[in-house]
């Protein structure tokens, strides 16, 4: 619902909350953050299609432009997979943290994204894709905080930025999930029914209540103050990011 009335991926919530329900549950705290990335990941490619197939049927979407990007987004999610392998868990949870305290700050300071750029050629458009493709891997989320400024800011129109963005959080919840499954795999302190940092009964909750309710955010969208939320929502992230950093 919030994905969807804000424009924000659900992986900024539902991260920290599976951290935080897999800490009451007892799970080991080792593998606590990799399990809430790798199984968030895993879900968000339910909402990406919902996303796209809304989109496209407005004509949003920017084919040409999501194949040159989504390249660099699997390499770079499945590069991002391996090297939150790497990282414990309270580094993990503390990037999580900072990166909360990004998107809260940019949500509260910038009204809007100026244009500066001009969209780069296949190579920069590659090397682009690559650092989404990390950064959202490691932090569990579908990339739209990463892919529309940076889309703007290169003279995509907003609608189309947002939709493109949409399109390209598939690759990177595909490539993500499937990365963190391989590098899980054989990880001994994994609880029963997860394949790799895939937890399986967590993934089954999301995907039915995020497909009942992840047309609700967008309806509300039209309905409710935007500006006044988006700024309630940012204050919770900068409470959730503050929590990740210091809990």
């Amino acid at each position: 619902m919030l994905a969807g009335l804000f424009g924000v991926g659900g992986g900024l919530i539902i991260v920290p909350v599976l951290a935080w329900v897999f800490t009451a549950h007892g799970m080991d705290a080792a593998v606590i953050m990799h399990l809430a990335i790798g199984t968030s990941l895993a879900s968000i490619w339910l909402t990406s299609l919902m996303s796209i197939r809304a989109h496209h049927q407005r004509g949003a979407v920017n084919w040409p432009l999501v194949r040159k990007l989504a390249i660099g987004i699997v390499i770079g999610a499945l590069a991002g997979s391996v090297v939150a392998d790497r990282l414990p868990t309270h580094a993990l949870q503390r990037i999580f943290g900072v990166f909360e305290l990004f998107v809260a700050a940019q949500m509260l300071l910038v009204s809007r994204f100026e244009a500066h750029f001009n969209l780069p050629g296949r190579l920069g458009l590659t090397v682009a894709g690559s650092i989404i493709g990390i950064v959202s891997a490691i932090i569990g989320i579908g990339g739209g905080t990463l892919t529309v400024p940076f889309l703007v800011w290169c003279r995509v129109p907003m609608i189309q930025a947002v939709a493109t963005s949409a399109a390209c959080g598939l690759p990177i919840a595909i490539a993500g999930a499937f990365g963190f499954i391989l590098t899980g795999w054989n990880v001994a302190q994994l609880p029963e029914w997860s394949s790799g940092y895939l937890y399986w009964p967590a993934w089954l909750g999301i995907v039915i209540a995020s497909s009942l309710t992840a047309g609700l955010g967008a309806r509300l969208a039209h309905k409710l103050p935007a500006a006044q939320l988006r700024q309630l929502f940012a204050l919770l992230l900068l409470g959730m990011g503050v929590k990740m950093l210091v809990g």
